[in-house]
């Protein structure tokens, strides 16, 4: 797997000291000594969610092999903590939000990191007594967790790229999600317990029954797919400190199966987890911002949001338009732009919120090709002159001996001849011939 590796400096080591977790994360520009130094208003919801975030990230739901093990990613954002993973097959995002009301101590500050949440913390954290008091530390210049004696002064800290890619895909995915469904925490946990922890994946159905969910056998109306039930496994240790569950999809009837995302409230924060719409089928080939990403002022215009949006915690369609008006750029350039943020990890979105987050991580331009081979075979396909002319309503795209038809319209091209567009009919984004296309169309006005 492929990784972005960044060599990070600590101030001081972390440790997990009796009662007491310290993190360290990474430096903040305005000089923060520490981002959040307290404690945790609900230890024990916080405890169960922060091993259920872990676990996410060491399961592989499809295909289950050795578990994955991949450190999850904190950010400290204002006023809150997001602690997000991803599962080893990329199919689940989970993100665990502590809230203000979930945080006894001083406000917190602005900065991103990978943690690590390995076999002592897991243990201290499942065995720590009801009555512990948890408190937090969060500062410095980024996180390792370890018992005793402090040992880690530097290292250099992996970053999947499937996981930018995720990061960026489930974003744009849950943007465009409504509220489907909300339970009250008795049918909550009662729904919650009827579903598998283990099986054969399956695609699922329910339908909103006054304050309960009825399972029904099709898509249709008001359904909400609920696609492969045992990877909501995670939140069976939460269940008794479950306050209510929403679920959120995609607008309109749907006709297939497609993502879903499932939020459980807790006392002093929430935990999401984002479902793809098959086992079988990861975040990170999604390809739903290869479109936004082909714009040849997309790089630049990101560069100017990334300045804009240092030092914001959250960006809400109001902030959009603020965002807009400050930076002089039209909507459909500041959409791109985000896009390219996205690709680089530096942007999430809140669905209780219905709000942009944003992670404090480094953004390059240059990863947006080196995480999207579509993205950087269509612009190989263009500088080697190999999208023709249009004819009538197909434009020829050749490659070696093979010549791919792409059929464009008033809107653009919309469909190709070659096997990714026959396999999948643009539902994981378009292929490199008609991104070909698109850029060539750009050019040529």
């Amino acid at each position: 797997m492929t990784t972005a590796v960044h060599t990070l400096r600590y101030r001081r080591p972390s440790a997990l000291r009796p009662h007491r977790l310290e993190l360290a994360t990474q430096h903040d520009p305005n000089g923060h000594p520490r981002y959040f130094d307290g404690a945790l208003r609900h230890p024990g919801p916080a405890a169960a969610a922060l091993l259920a975030v872990a676990d996410v990230a060491a399961a592989r739901y499809h295909r289950p092999l050795a578990a994955a093990s991949l450190d999850p990613v904190v950010t400290a954002d204002g006023d809150r903590l997001r602690f997000e993973s991803f599962s080893g097959c990329g199919g689940v995002h989970a993100r665990l939000d502590l809230l203000p009301d979930g945080l006894d101590g001083a406000a917190t500050g602005h900065g991103t990191t990978n943690i690590d949440i390995g076999g002592p913390l897991r243990e201290a954290l499942r065995l720590r007594a009801p009555d512990d008091r948890l408190t937090l530390a969060v500062g410095a210049d980024d996180i390792e967790v370890g018992l005793g004696a402090d040992t880690l002064i530097e290292r250099k800290v992996p970053l999947p790229t499937r996981w930018l890619k995720g990061f960026a895909e489930t974003q744009i995915l849950t943007a465009r999600f409504d509220l489907r469904a909300e339970l009250p925490a008795a049918e909550a946990v009662r729904f919650l317990r009827t579903l598998p922890a283990t099986g054969r994946s399956t695609v699922r159905w329910v339908l909103p029954a006054g304050r309960t969910l009825r399972p029904t056998s099709r898509p249709g109306p008001g359904a909400s797919c609920l696609p492969g039930p045992e990877r909501l496994a995670a939140l069976r240790p939460l269940l008794r400190h479950v306050t209510g569950l929403r679920i959120y999809g995609p607008p309109g009837t749907p006709t297939g199966p497609t993502s879903s995302a499932w939020e459980l409230a807790l006392p002093g924060g929430r935990i999401t987890l984002t479902l793809s719409p098959d086992a079988a089928r990861g975040f990170s080939g999604e390809g739903g911002l290869l479109d936004l990403l082909a714009g040849p002022l997309a790089a630049t215009d990101a560069g100017t949001l990334a300045a804009l949006l240092d030092g914001e915690a959250r960006t809400d369609s109001a902030g959009l338009t603020d965002l807009a008006a400050d930076s002089g750029l039209p909507a459909d350039r500041i959409r791109a732009a985000l896009a390219h943020l996205a690709t680089a990890g530096r942007i999430g979105y809140d669905l209780a919120d219905a709000a942009h987050f944003h992670r404090r991580l480094p953004y390059t331009a240059g990863r947006v090709e080196d995480t999207n081979p579509r993205l950087r075979a269509a612009r190989e396909l263009l500088a080697a002159g190999a999208v023709g002319p249009v004819t009538g309503d197909l434009r020829v795209v050749t490659v070696g001996d093979h010549a791919h038809h792409v059929r464009v319209d008033a809107n653009g091209p919309a469909g190709c001849t070659c096997r990714w567009w026959a396999r999948h009919r643009g539902d994981r984004g378009p292929c490199s011939h008609v991104l070909a296309v698109r850029m060539a169309g750009e050019t040529e006005r």
